[in-house]
């Protein structure tokens, strides 16, 4: 069983990898040279200020006295600069906005391993083609420009990580701390004769990042008075800035500057998928080179944006985010960064066509090097004979589209030079992801054959294993035939799988492939192998099918279990559909015609199923913190514990449960205990006066004590379950802001009458639920064969799975998780902490749901492994589905869905394994109620 568990592991870490390589790898290639523009640039210098953090729509739109929050680069669009949205792409996190800001490429997500910190390849970008940079900011942002930078002429200041406080009273003072800092520069630059000379070379580069608007919009979300008001602090900030630069170079008007921000935020403070409140970014440019305003084009935009934000007679110029490094690059005159897919804004630059038809000719001279390089290492890594060049752009048409730009430009016409030169990188970009791509059918259909082949395994598996399906008895009614076939069969399958893995092998070898694509290219032969091991028995299968004429029921049943799962696979896009669900399961008790139980335990599933189906139709979690109920969850909670360790069920108050009843109490009061912090931490935040250093110790330990507290308890499966229900739930209200208290309490009272309702179904309902230990385990050896009620054991499961997801009110999406949540136990940003914790609060409904299955499992007395198999068997169905859902095309919002989607139930499957071993920990182990266990056992 271990084996196989960690088989089954291995597997689906794999193909959860998978998606990143087949459609996130790093877009990255080396080798090209350098290109700059041989016209003079405008501009010596470029100031880029970013707002990280910042919407386009709070930024641009006037308030409620019609009033804008930015007056002085309000100002900028109306009489001098250029404005426009950047659009962003997932994942809209700091570092790949800031790669594309600078550097001009989109980042793939595998530079999430590092926090989106350190550099998990080396790039280019303006910082590093400029001949001198200074940066103030982040120390998150900041480090990964100047270690990719070659020499030592990219110089950073920053503040220290634990200044980025949430919790802190005046986020502000992040932004204020770089124009302090910039301000003392400038001072020492005015006394330091050989700063000051540095400063006055051309190509230089100063960079202000401005984190305190993403700090408030964590905090306090992006519709909040103290977000708002940081918007006003950086407009303040800059126009003090742009002053002391401007006295400093005496106005020379050899200076540009930039405005623009990483990425946006979604209305309840979070960021990272494809939401438009998140990708839609403001941009302004302005200074030396840069065009002014001109009249409007409202009739090239139909998002109504220009009439909403009062700019419809302004001329709005959007871009893709990595346009503006080509810009910046244009400005100051550096080369273009070698790795830029960007294309050069024009209607930003005020110069002549002649300027503007080079500038775009250097950029696509640029681009087609990547596309030439990238062509290069695809045909060398490809036999020959299978290679298919990238037809809209052959060599010869490239050559001839180059000299035929030159030409153009040559005579002077600029114009179509420029339409020319858009062409060549349109197709040189479709040309680049062309090769990037290249193997992705071949990636595809691998993990799908491993996908297909390992659900056909387990199949297999469950049936001969745990049902009467596939007799155990002889092929052949002589036995020599018997030995015969099997030698054959295992001479066979040998043969077969080894020609294919060699086959595998040396085709990887010879494309030079990377070790990824062994990991994905393997398995499906070694589980073809496994299959064809088990061959005798598909044809068993086949006679028992055809003997019983069950062809056409087999094919119904398969229909019914495939709409029984598309129901769970279309709730991730409609959480609503959970409510239908779980009506019809409130309802079954009353229609099934088998079950043993009191009337108050079915009307006691029934209440309770109905109360949970409410919880999908609330609002999502997070967008409104309301504290009043989790207190309320809290309240109840305790009361529904101290009824619970009063019944004579549970056998607390015996003489022989002292210290077990004692155990219960003190997990009463420590969960009241943790309303009481979650409460103090809400309103002390509220009062900008930080997090009682008591909250914070409080939490930490109750996270400690949550997996030990239960291992005190009774092995009986009341007091077990419990004592376990209690320590998760005083840890979920430490995690919880508004009713997903409520949720996971009704969760609770769900696996309960469940586990009552499987106990009157199954043939054992003889025993009382309250005699039956978890140490009393049957091995699967001794247990009955798998029916066709545990397929329902594992399809609720799954289905308790799911809901315990969603009825949260997550949303499956990696946006959609509360900063908030976590405020009693860190405030200061660390992105692991801070991820684990909400991981965590995710895992805790599941654990809930996983110990009362395994409670289920106790009681009905079926093999583990069967039930182990078959939700792993369902989950799988809807992993693969997912799978052929993932896109890398449409918007950024249906990139960014389909990407979370096959992430959440690929994480959730993986998960359900480790849980199984972690329900199996808590509700099996003792640390020093053995006795009392035994003198209850007699």
């Amino acid at each position: 069983m271990l084996l196989f568990f960690l088989g089954a592991l291995s597997v689906h870490v794999i193909y959860f990898a998978s998606i990143f390589d087949i459609y996130f790898t790093s877009p990255l290639v080396h080798g090209m040279t350098p290109h700059s523009t041989p016209a003079p640039p405008p501009a010596k210098r470029l100031v880029l200020f970013v707002g990280d953090g910042l919407r386009a729509d709070r930024f641009f739109e006037l308030d409620e006295h019609d009033q804008t929050r930015a007056p002085y680069l309000r100002n900028i669009i109306q009489t001098r600069g250029t404005w426009g949205v950047s659009h962003t792409r997932v994942p809209t996190e700091s570092r790949p906005g800031h790669v594309a800001l600078i550097a001009g490429f989109y980042e793939d997500v595998s530079a999430v391993a590092k926090g989106w910190k350190e550099n998990p390849v080396e790039f280019d970008s303006v910082f590093n083609q400029s001949k001198e940079t200074w940066a103030w900011g982040s120390p998150d942002i900041l480090p990964m420009f100047a270690k990719g930078a070659t020499g030592d002429h990219v110089h950073t200041y920053m503040y220290s990580s634990e200044e980025e406080d949430f919790a802190d009273s005046d986020p502000g003072k992040l932004d204020n701390w770089v124009f302090e800092r910039v301000e003392a520069f400038l001072q020492e630059a005015h006394n330091n004769e050989t700063l000051g000379g540095f400063l006055q070379q051309s190509r230089v580069v100063l960079f202000l990042h401005l984190l305190g608007i993403d700090t408030s919009g964590h905090a306090y979300r992006p519709m909040s008075s103290e977000y708002l008001e940081n918007i006003r602090l950086v407009d303040a900030g800059i126009q003090k800035t742009v002053g002391m630069l401007e006295q400093f170079f005496q106005h020379d008007g050899q200076t540009a500057y930039v405005f623009t921000s990483d990425h946006g935020m979604t209305d309840w403070g979070s960021h990272g998928a494809g939401h438009p409140s998140e990708t839609l970014t403001p941009l302004l440019a302005w200074g030396a080179g840069v065009a002014g305003p001109q009249s409007g084009n409202t009739q090239d935009y139909m998002d109504g944006f220009g009439q909403e934000w009062k700019l419809e007679n302004i001329r709005r110029c959007d871009v893709n985010q990595a346009d503006i490094a080509p810009l910046m690059s244009s400005l100051i005159g550096v080369p273009f960064p070698l790795n830029s897919v960007g294309t050069l804004p024009l209607d930003y630059l005020d110069n002549t066509d002649g300027f503007k038809a080079e500038s775009l000719f250097t950029n696509a001279r640029q681009v087609v090097d990547q596309f030439e390089v990238k062509m290069k290492q695809k045909r060398e890594t490809t036999l020959s004979m299978f290679f298919i060049p990238y037809s809209d752009l052959t060599p010869s048409k490239q050559q001839n589209m180059l000299r035929n730009i030159v030409g153009l430009m040559q005579a002077q016409q600029y114009q179509k030079a420029i339409l020319e030169c858009r062409e060549l990188i349109d197709l040189a970009l479709k040309g680049l992801h062309y090769y990037h791509t290249y193997d992705r059918l071949f990636l595809c259909t691998s993990v799908t054959l491993g996908f297909i082949g390992w659900m056909s395994y387990v199949v297999l598996v469950l049936l001969r294993d745990h049902t009467t399906i596939i007799q155990q008895q002889k092929l052949y009614k002589v036995e020599n035939s018997v030995g015969v076939w099997t030698r054959v069969q295992d001479h066979v399958s040998e043969l077969v799988c080894g020609t294919l893995a060699a086959a595998i092998l040396l085709f990887l070898l010879v494309i030079k492939a990377p070790w990824t694509y062994y990991v994905y290219c393997l398995p499906p032969a070694w589980i073809l192998y496994c299959i064809l091991q088990r061959g005798s028995d598909i044809y068993k299968l086949s006679d028992y099918i055809k003997a019983n004429n069950l062809a056409l029921s087999l094919l119904g049943s398969c229909v019914l279990a495939v709409l029984s799962l598309e129901l769970l696979v279309l709730s991730f896009f409609w959480r609503q559909l959970l409510t239908l669900g779980l009506v019809a399961m409130a309802l079954w008790p009353w229609l099934s015609l088998n079950i043993h139980c009191g009337q108050m335990t079915m009307v006691g599933w029934t209440v309770s199923s109905l109360l949970l189906a409410v919880f999908p139709m609330l609002p999502v979690v997070g967008r409104e913190a309301n504290y009043s109920l989790v207190i309320l969850a809290g309240i109840l909670g305790a009361v529904a514990a101290f009824w619970c360790a009063s019944r004579k069920e549970t056998k607390l108050l015996s003489s022989n449960s002292r210290s077990s009843l004692v155990l219960i109490i003190a997990q009463i009061l420590l969960m009241v205990m943790s309303v009481y912090v979650r409460h103090g931490t809400a309103a002390s935040l509220l009062n900008k006066e930080g997090n009682p250093v008591f909250n914070r110790v409080f939490s930490w330990t109750m996270l400690g004590c949550t997996f030990l507290l239960p291992l005190l308890s009774l092995r009986l499966l009341y007091p077990r379950l419990l004592s376990i229900s209690l320590a998760l739930m005083t840890l979920y209200l430490l995690l919880s802001t508004a009713h997903e208290a409520l949720f996971c309490l009704t969760l609770g009272f769900t696996m309960f009458f469940w586990l009552q309702m499987e106990h009157g179904l199954s043939n054992y309902s003889h025993r009382k639920l309250e005699d039956i230990s978890f140490t009393v385990v049957l091995p699967d050896s001794n247990r009955k064969q798998m029916t066709t009620d545990n397929i329902r054991h594992a399809y609720f499961f799954v289905f308790f799975i799911i809901t315990a997801f969603f009825g949260t009110g997550n949303i499956a999406s990696i946006n959609s998780f509360d900063p908030q949540s976590i405020y009693c136990f860190l405030t200061v940003f660390n992105p692991f902490v801070m991820g684990s914790l909400l991981l965590l609060k995710i895992m805790v409904p599941f654990l809930m749901v996983t110990c009362a299955f395994r409670a289920v499992d106790v009681v009905v007395q079926v093999p583990t492994r069967s039930l182990f198999l078959t939700v792993l068997l369902m989950s799988d169905l809807m992993g693969l589905h997912f799978f052929f859902l993932v896109q890398d095309t449409g918007s950024w919002l249906e990139i960014g869905t389909s990407i979370s989607h096959y992430v959440t139930v690929m994480s959730t499957t993986i998960a359900i394994m480790l849980l199984f071993g972690v329900a199996r920990f808590l509700t099996g182990t003792a640390i020093i109620s053995q006795q009392e266990d035994k003198t209850h056992a007699q």
